[in-house]
C-alpha cells in the first residue's frame, strides 16, 4: 500500500487576494508569519531564505510565481539530512470569494521517501500547516 503523496489545506479568509499575496511573497508578510526572519527573490527560480529564531535556516527555491494566483516553492523535506537533494513541493493558490480569498495550499513529494524517514516529514508537515495557516490568518487579521 503506497502512502499519501500530499498534504492539502483549503480555507476562506476575509482579506482580499491582494493582502494575502503579500503575505505570502514579501519578506515581511513570510518573516512574520512563517518564520522570524525572510528574505525572498519572487521569480521562477530565486531563492527564499527563512529563519526561525530558536530554529533551522530554510532555503527554499521559488519555483512558480503568476500574480495574484498562484505562488510556489520547493524546500528540504523535514528529518532528512541537510545535504540531501530531495525537496518537497508547496503551492498556494489564491481564489477571490466574494471580499475575500479562498486559499488552497498543496505540499506533495513525499512518495519519494523510505518508509523510516516518510511518516516523520509527513507528520510533522501535517501538523506544521496546521500551525502555520492559523499563524498567517492571525497576521492577516492584525496587519
Amino acid at each position: 500500500m503506497g502512502f499519501p503523496d500530499r498534504i492539502e489545506r483549503t480555507m476562506e479568509v476575509a482579506h482580499p487576494p491582494a493582502k494575502v499575496w503579500a503575505a505570502l511573497t514579501t519578506a515581511e508578510g513570510l518573516g512574520t508569519w512563517f518564520g522570524n526572519e525572510a528574505t525572498v527573490d519572487l521569480r521562477p527560480g530565486g531563492a527564499v531564505r527563512m529563519k526561525w529564531t530558536d530554529g533551522p535556516t530554510v532555503d527554499m527555491r521559488v519555483e512558480r510565481v503568476e500574480e495574484p494566483t498562484v505562488f510556489g516553492f520547493s524546500w528540504p523535506i523535514f528529518g532528512l539530512p541537510e545535504d540531501d537533494p530531495r525537496r518537497t513541493y508547496v503551492e498556494f493558490t489564491l481564489e477571490p470569494v466574494g471580499e475575500g480569498t479562498r486559499l488552497t495550499v498543496v505540499e506533495n513529494g513525499f512518495a519519494q521517501l523510505p518508509d523510516d524517514y516518510y511518516r516523520k516529514a509527513y507528520d510533522a508537515n501535517t501538523r506544521g500547516w496546521t500551525s502555520e495557516l492559523g499563524e498567517l490568518v492571525a497576521y492577516l487579521d492584525a496587519a
